[in-house]
């Protein structure tokens, strides 16, 4: 690890000022410090932004705003979020162990930084690292993305990001002196399009917080992984909508690590408008979801378990 300077900000604004454009921001700091002892991120100063008053979750009769340093363990743990928003719940209680989602936050579980272990490893100038090849195209793909809209396959790992996509959430991304309120799509739009993105935010973009509309009384979360514990999803899957009755409106099916960005399709939510859950509709649904699919060498077991997730998570919704 090379040597570093440490600050701390006071305000949103001054944070952005300090981390200038060879610094990262500190919250808490996994993803961050394991890249810098393997030298993928190298930044001058760090900018300690726990202070920030960026850690409360705010109940709304029309959104709830949930705070970037907001741990995954409160999220885990807020009873009315658990009823309002279990889709959210789930997916916290998803993350790493007990130990990680203490100290990991809201806005570093969206921000983190790509899994591949290509990129990962020191010795290696992949695609995503400004070099010339995707080595798990050719190599072990076996955890990696089914739908690419460059060469590089490697998946987005944010359990949340799925999970907000699905309820139609908002990021609000301090940009220079203003905020922005950014779409989960919008978050991550460039990362299909840039092999090196890994999201949409520029150096220095500070995520502030999020905002869960109320539209959707139902959610759900769910995920496959090689182990029980402390690990990374294999397919994930969050599904939102309002159900009255048995049929469902406004339903939105979102998928993730099967592709570098949360991985929706706009003619399967609209399939679902007005429809009642059965083991056909969800079929149709996973159909329209993995029809572009381009199977790796490694990764064709992932069709299975997605087909598998959509159909049970959508059934939570009308448990």
């Amino acid at each position: 690890m090379n040597s570093f300077q440490y600050v701390t900000a006071t305000s949103p604004t001054s944070a952005r000022e300090l981390v200038g454009t060879d610094g990262r921001y500190l919250a808490g700091g996994m993803d961050l410090l394991s890249e810098m002892k393997e030298y993928i991120a190298q930044p001058k100063v760090l900018v300690n932004i726990k202070s920030l008053p960026l850690n409360k979750i705010e109940p709304g009769s029309k959104a709830w705003t949930i705070g970037a340093n907001v741990t995954i363990a409160e999220l885990e743990d807020h009873a009315e979020l658990k009823k309002v928003f279990p889709g959210i719940q789930q997916a916290a209680a998803d993350v790493g162990s007990r130990q990680i989602r203490n100290f990991g936050t809201v806005g570093g579980n969206l921000a983190q930084k790509s899994r591949c272990w290509y990129y990962r490893h020191r010795d290696i100038h992949c695609l995503k690292k400004g070099g010339d090849m995707c080595y798990a195209r050719h190599g072990d793909n076996r955890y990696h993305s089914l739908f690419s809209g460059n060469t590089c396959i490697s998946p987005v790992v944010s359990n949340l990001a799925i999970a907000f996509g699905a309820l139609n959430a908002s990021v609000i991304v301090q940009k220079g002196g203003k905020e922005q309120k950014m779409t989960i799509d919008e978050l991550y739009h460039e990362a299909w399009r840039d092999p090196e993105a890994h999201n949409s935010l520029e150096p220095g973009d500070l995520i502030l917080r999020v905002e869960v509309p109320v539209q959707q009384n139902r959610s759900a979360y769910q995920a496959m992984s090689a182990r029980s514990e402390f690990d990374w999803a294999l397919v994930s899957c969050s599904a939102a909508a309002k159900v009255d009755g048995n049929k469902l409106s406004q339903a939105r099916v979102v998928m993730g690590a099967v592709s570098n960005i949360p991985y929706q399709v706009e003619a399967a939510n609209s399939f679902l408008e007005g429809k009642s859950l059965d083991e056909t509709t969800t079929a149709k649904v996973a159909d329209l979801l993995l029809e572009k699919a381009h199977v790796q060498p490694f990764n064709g077991y992932k069709i299975p378990i997605a087909r598998a997730l959509i159909h049970r998570t959508l059934m939570k919704l009308t448990a």
